[in-house]
């Protein structure tokens, strides 16, 4: 049979299934997703407002905070209107070109959250190791800077992902066994070898997973090896208090982005439903916990709320 006629270019649009297996229940498990969206909105807009408009918070961590809160806000909203209106309506057609646009943007800022908790794990290494210096050297251009680099490299690697599957054809089948345009997902709708788009993909989630946790691996252990030199307990609990909340954060974004990711490729066992969930929770579960984390953990701002 020919290609012809077993695939076209581009479909008109996919249809998104939700949770496999779980089409009756998800109409409920959309409530508190609902109520986790809501609250990453609110708590990640209000730590955007607090920080612009408290001059004493224009310092490095909080500017990172900053780019980390407009992050989840992009990375939430790419997916949760979509996957509520599936779950509650059963609208689950989405435009190929809508498909790929949302496919960029989850994971392109997937990969810029990783690169700003790697940049805010280098900031607790300057305050902590070198905090004479810390102002000098993570001026606000530099943070500027890093903040710009860790965009750019988002944009750069994702962008070919979305490019390669824009030149596949693929075939009959259009329903995706997910709640969103995940990258895999659409691949095995592809026709033909899709070496390339396999390859290409584990090459950059490696790549940042890995030059990411090595970065942040590496600056806790300095960290740990400056505070444990420290003189008095006192100055050891405070030096590690000001990680506390990084350390939770990092925990709730790579735990589930490590599952989703190894599910994918080498979790055939692992139950569909289970994954899926999992896969939506990764995307929800950092916006909604960041803001409460940082605010309840962190004085300046807890003060700049009460």
């Amino acid at each position: 049979m020919s290609l012809n006629s077993t695939a076209f270019s581009h479909p008109p649009y996919f249809l998104l299934i939700g949770i496999p297996e779980l089409e009756e229940e998800q109409f409920w498990i959309a409530f508190p997703f609902c109520i986790m969206y809501g609250i990453a909105l609110l708590g990640n807009i209000a730590l955007l407002l607090i920080i612009k408009a408290e001059p004493s918070l224009h310092e490095p961590m909080f500017l990172f905070l900053a780019m980390l809160a407009f992050t989840d806000l992009v990375l939430s909203t790419s997916t949760l209107p979509k996957m509520l209106s599936i779950f509650w309506l059963g609208f689950g057609e989405i435009g190929f070109s809508s498909c790929l646009t949302q496919m960029f943007f989850i994971h392109a800022f997937s990969t810029v959250e990783s690169g700003m908790l790697t940049a805010m794990a280098l900031d607790r290494f300057v305050a902590i190791c070198c905090p004479l210096r810390h102002s000098s050297i993570l001026s606000v251009p530099v943070v500027v800077a890093l903040g710009s680099l860790v965009l750019v490299r988002g944009v750069l690697l994702v962008s070919p992902t979305c490019l390669l599957l824009h030149q596949r054809h693929f075939c009959q089948q259009h329903v995706i066994a997910h709640s969103y345009c995940e990258h895999m997902a659409v691949v095995k709708l592809a026709c033909g070898d899709t070496r390339v788009n396999v390859i290409y993909g584990l090459f950059v989630a490696f790549l940042v997973i890995g030059t990411d946790v090595v970065l942040i691996s590496a600056s806790y252990a300095m960290i740990l090896r400056v505070v444990m030199r420290l003189p008095s307990r006192d100055a050891r609990l405070k030096a590690f208090s000001t990680c506390t909340s990084h350390v939770c954060v990092i925990l709730a974004f790579y735990t589930p982005a490590l599952f989703t990711f190894l599910a994918h490729r080498f979790g055939q066992g692992i139950p569909a439903p289970v994954h899926i969930v999992v896969a939506n929770l990764y995307l929800l579960v950092p916006p909604t916990l960041n803001p409460i984390v940082y605010g309840v953990r962190t004085k300046k701002l807890w003060d700049r709320v009460v």
